[in-house]
């Protein structure tokens, strides 16, 4: 009888919890993720990445930069570095959405560091008497990038009786290669406050 009764309370217990999942869009997802974490979410990327994207269009410095160069200028994208206390802050993401960003923009032609290194050592193999002398790409072909972009993101938590603010300052600048002048400087700005309860959230 005990077991049939331990058995029975088991089921009724595990019927009690339940699981459910769904589809969201960006907004909800959004909006959901708030309520579980405080942590920089790909909303924040995408929110920070659209607005220097507008800067840079807007940037009177670096449009007179434009006029003065007359082409379109060719960018090697750096990195921005994470320089929060954050370890596991998501700097790829926005590393990649900044690189999807350029791209898409069309105002620019990209070089990419990490296709530049796989590039150069299938080059070296070709030239190195494997590949057939007559189809064997050549070094020195390579445009030559005339900017180079690269930046950091800061952060600065603030707290007290449970309350949390956490200023998040993402920095971007392209500085042109051959003459070492910055062309663009431009920085981006959000806040994640939380309230944490005295028993859970």
């Amino acid at each position: 009888m005990r077991n049939f009764t331990l058995i029975v309370l088991i089921f009724l217990i595990g019927g009690c919890s339940s699981f459910k999942a769904k589809r969201v869009g960006d907004k909800e997802s959004d909006e959901k993720a708030l309520e579980i974490t405080d942590k920089w979410l790909s909303k924040d990327t995408q929110m920070v990445v659209s607005e220097l994207m507008k800067k840079i269009d807007s940037h009177r410095g670096f449009k007179k930069y434009l006029r003065k160069l007359g082409k379109t200028p060719v960018v090697f994208i750096g990195e921005v570095q994470n320089l929060t206390s954050d370890a596991y802050f998501p700097i790829t993401d926005i590393n990649d959405e900044f690189l999807n960003s350029i791209s898409e923009s069309g105002n620019f032609i990209l070089v990419d560091a990490a296709a530049r290194e796989l590039i150069l050592k299938e080059i070296t193999y070709q030239n190195d008497g494997m590949v057939d002398p007559n189809t064997a790409k050549k070094v020195g072909k390579q445009t030559g990038a005339d900017l180079i972009i690269f930046g950091n993101v800061y952060m600065k938590p603030e707290s007290r009786d449970g309350k949390t603010i956490k200023q998040y300052s993402i920095n971007l600048r392209m500085t042109d290669i051959e003459k070492g002048v910055e062309v663009f400087r431009g920085r981006a700005k959000t806040s994640k406050y939380s309230e944490q309860k005295k028993f859970g959230w």
